[in-house]
């Protein structure tokens, strides 16, 4: 069973930094490209930032730029996003997924609360 297991979320004010991991299990996501999604309340979720299988290709949504990285480490099958400098607007759910995204590989997320 493929299970991808986000963590490193909590509570934090803002300009803090916060970084996420993204743990999977039951294959390898070597060869996959992946991504970090959030959703906040009432919202639809929203596309955050995407790594290609080897890590040399990055895309950010315009409103992170500049503030989080993602990165991977093939070795550990596991994706990370560290967010510095961050803002009351960036709280939400965040997820990790394939890219495009696997309907079967959502988990639970990691929550995000960025205190003003």
């Amino acid at each position: 069973q493929v299970q991808l297991v986000e963590s490193g979320g909590g509570l934090v004010q803002a300009g803090g930094s916060l970084r996420l991991s993204c743990a999977a299990s039951g294959r390898t996501f070597s060869s996959t490209a992946m991504a970090w999604f959030r959703q906040a309340p009432g919202k639809e979720r929203e596309h955050v930032a995407s790594i290609n299988w080897n890590g040399g290709t990055a895309y950010y949504v315009d409103s992170v730029k500049g503030r989080f990285t993602i990165s991977r480490n093939n070795a550990k099958n596991t994706v990370y996003l560290q967010m510095n400098s961050l803002k009351p607007e960036d709280t939400a759910v965040y997820y990790c997924n394939a890219d495009p995204p696997t309907r079967a590989y959502w988990g639970q997320g990691t929550q995000v609360t960025v205190s003003s």
